[in-house]
């Protein structure tokens, strides 16, 4: 993005304050129109969504949400409404090239990117989230209030699908025109208004869960810790009281724990919980034959819901991550995969131990055949 310089984006902003960037695309031309966004509203395997406000914005009452997929007489609304449309990315390989855009931040912590299509006045109210944002302008103007850090216990009014803000502090306001872009971080209260019709491209950035991660990295340690290994208090003090549990006890065997965590060498399972997707396992026999058309020299790019990743582990040379699952590669498949994960057509170089890796990646759905 233009005039954004990445090491001070994320040493300043980056979860920490929102940053707003004029023609941060110069030139953008709009990869989706509304007509087209209306099309994919109309399919039943997309996720879709209208939200219409025909009130006050600070009344639950005035909001509706309506889920898709709709009909063309959906799109003829007497108030304001907004379109929104996930996992458009997935859907045209032209919103996918959007991506390219915040390369400086690893792919595994992109969600997808959303579009909006708003007709004038509206929005989807002043609202938080919980994952990073860059609100990148399309079609028309939209005016985007910035309000206060929001958390759990930030008060909400009572609507049983949208989690509207009951109260809402302006504290900065831009009007964003094409090819403007807006980065909001995770908490701070925020709340779009379009003025007369406009889309919005929206890249959102979602962090996985601690308890998640918590629960990945003690199940993966449990795996390999053995049955005979028991707690240790060799040395303890005298009890004083033979049915008490001292703080020193507890601490003792939390100390123990925190080493056997701290210990852990397999890290497979972070890059498994953060590469986790939906996709289908292919069939042994339609890996074999795309196995085949790469042999032929057939390239290879990523599926458009893969979620690919690699790491380097000292034990092992390279782990490659793909839809929840892993395997080891060669290094010298380095240079081959970082090409792969930056969304290049990349054809598969060969050499010895690699074709496991090819047939891994194919047998998870990850790849399409060009």
């Amino acid at each position: 993005m233009q005039g954004l310089q990445p090491e001070l984006f994320l040493d300043r902003y980056w979860q920490r304050e929102p940053l707003l960037l004029r023609a941060a695309v110069p030139g953008f031309v709009p990869p989706v129109s509304a007509d087209e966004l209306a099309g994919l509203a109309m399919e039943d395997e997309v996720e879709s969504r209208i939200a219409e406000c025909n009130g006050a914005a600070d009344n639950a009452s005035s909001w509706q949400l309506h889920h898709g997929p709709f009909v063309a007489s959906d799109f003829l609304r007497p108030h304001p409404w907004t379109l929104l449309i996930q996992r458009v990315d997935q859907l045209l390989d032209e919103v996918a090239e959007l991506r390219r855009l915040t390369d400086f931040i690893p792919r595994w912590r992109l969600d997808d990117i959303m579009v909006s299509y708003a007709t004038d006045g509206g929005g989807i109210g002043p609202h938080y989230d919980l994952y990073d944002v860059f609100l990148l302008q399309g079609e028309g103007e939209r005016t985007w209030r910035i309000g206060q850090r929001c958390n759990a216990d930030t008060p909400l009014l009572a609507h049983d699908d949208l989690k509207l803000l009951a109260h809402f502090d302006c504290q900065a306001e831009y009007t964003l025109r094409c090819g403007d872009a807006l980065y909001i971080p995770p908490g701070v209260a925020h709340w779009g208004i379009s003025r007369g019709e406009s889309t919005c491209f929206s890249l959102g950035f979602r962090a996985p869960r601690m308890a998640d991660l918590l629960s990945r990295l003690t199940d993966s340690q449990l795996e390999r810790t053995p049955d005979n290994l028991l707690l240790r208090d060799a040395g303890r003090e005298t009890a004083s009281r033979c049915g008490e549990i001292t703080a020193a006890d507890s601490a003792q065997a939390r100390e123990q724990i925190q080493a056997l965590l701290a210990s852990a060498r397999e890290d497979s399972w972070f890059g498994e919980l953060v590469t986790e997707s939906n996709s289908e396992p292919l069939a042994l026999k339609d890996v074999l034959q795309l196995t085949a058309h790469v042999q032929d020299g057939y390239g290879v790019r990523l599926a458009p819901d893969a979620r690919v990743a690699w790491q380097h582990t000292d034990r092992e040379g390279l782990r490659v991550f793909a839809n929840g699952a892993s395997c080891t590669a060669p290094e010298a498949l380095r240079d081959w995969l970082a090409r792969l994960c930056a969304d290049h057509v990349v054809h598969w170089p060969g050499g010895e131990n690699t074709m496991p890796v090819l047939q891994f990646l194919m047998q998870q759905g990850a790849l399409d055949v060009e």
